[in-house]
């Protein structure tokens, strides 16, 4: 659609021109064999970005949590995460289906935990049981409305999953927007993991690519999964170069995206029939059922007046800002909200 004002996700960008042309330039070679000079730099960054001591580059973060579940667990374990957690909710099934573990949900509020619920979802280890066996943590937490975990928070479910013998795994999806919105590294966000990873094809705005970082050990399993389920690229520098070029230039920026969605958060909140929840971060979740609407209907006709946005739930509605989208755009959608809503309740 011609000027559509795209909020159904920080994955709709494009990349820019200057992405395109350090596409466009940049050296390659045999990504398998290790020779791709574009590659091995993007992983030797984001190892010591991690604070890890390797790296392996991935076509997504979805495969970065499915290798990582396979790197860590056997067929008949168990993985603990928050309810709503995209490893459980959102990867299709493929725990279950590529490694055969089980993943079971821990209470949460706003996609967070605490240590005391890390001990309560360890099980007790006998012969009937699946072996719990690791924890992850979703940094932000998506579902939670973008929430950021504190780093002390997410050092003491470690160190409480450590305590029972578990991996623990960081699903980094968006952790730069947790890095700008606390202003602590990315490495002091993961040192209680044993595996974390980024994603650049959210704020950062790549067109594809992921990364995910831990012991050489790991990282070296974590290759041989890679190759098998057909992850592995030959001149993987063409994407890798996008990837740099957004560590480089759309890091700081996602401060702008923080701030349009409060922006968009708060003007929400104001018509009649939705509560809005109050953003940490790039992504505001509001609940239409004051309108009359369900989010599906409310989903539908925003994008009939130009604006996208995606049903979360029978009332919850999820609206995301990234690079593509500015001030002016957030005021647009601020408008065609309050048209859907003045007619929804108009037809009530």
């Amino acid at each position: 659609m011609r000027g559509l004002i795209n909020l159904y996700s920080d994955t709709q960008t494009k990349p820019t021109a200057a992405m395109r042309a350090a596409i466009a330039a940049a050296e390659v070679g045999d990504e398998q064999r290790g020779e791709d000079p574009s590659v091995n730099a993007l992983c030797e960054r984001m190892a010591d970005l991690m604070g890890k001591e390797a790296a392996v580059f991935m076509p997504s973060g979805t495969m970065c949590n499915e290798v990582a579940v396979l790197v860590h667990c056997r067929p008949g374990d168990e993985v603990i995460g928050a309810s709503d957690c995209h490893i459980l909710a959102y990867e299709g099934g493929a725990p279950a289906a590529l490694a055969g573990v089980l993943v079971s949900p821990l209470p949460s509020v706003r996609g967070q935990f605490t240590p005391e619920m890390v001990e309560a979802g360890v099980r007790f280890r006998n012969r009937y049981s699946p072996n719990t066996k690791l924890m992850t943590a979703e940094q932000t937490a998506n579902m939670g409305g973008g929430s950021v975990w504190p780093v002390a928070q997410l050092d003491a479910v470690a160190a409480a999953a450590k305590r029972h013998g578990l991996a623990t795994h960081l699903d980094g999806a968006r952790l730069m927007n947790a890095v700008v919105a606390s202003g602590i590294a990315a490495k002091q966000h993961a040192a209680g993991f044993d595996t974390a990873w980024l994603d650049f094809t959210k704020g950062l705005g790549a067109p594809l690519g992921a990364v995910l970082c831990g012991s050489r050990d790991m990282i070296t399993e974590a290759w041989r999964w890679k190759q098998r389920m057909g992850g592995a690229m030959r001149q993987g520098g063409i994407c890798a170069a996008g990837c740099l070029y957004a560590l480089d230039h759309n890091v700081e920026r996602l401060a702008e995206d923080h701030a349009n969605a409060t922006m968009l958060a708060t003007g929400l909140g104001q018509l009649p029939g939705i509560t809005a929840e109050t953003p940490e971060t790039n992504l505001v979740f509001f609940d239409v059922s004051g309108t009359g609407m369900t989010a599906e209907a409310f989903s539908r006709a925003i994008e009939a007046e130009g604006v996208r946005m995606g049903a979360q739930g029978p009332m919850r509605v999820r609206a995301c800002t990234h690079l593509d989208i500015s001030e002016a755009d957030i005021r647009t959608a601020l408008d065609m909200a309050e048209r859907v809503v003045t007619r929804a309740r108009k037809a009530a």
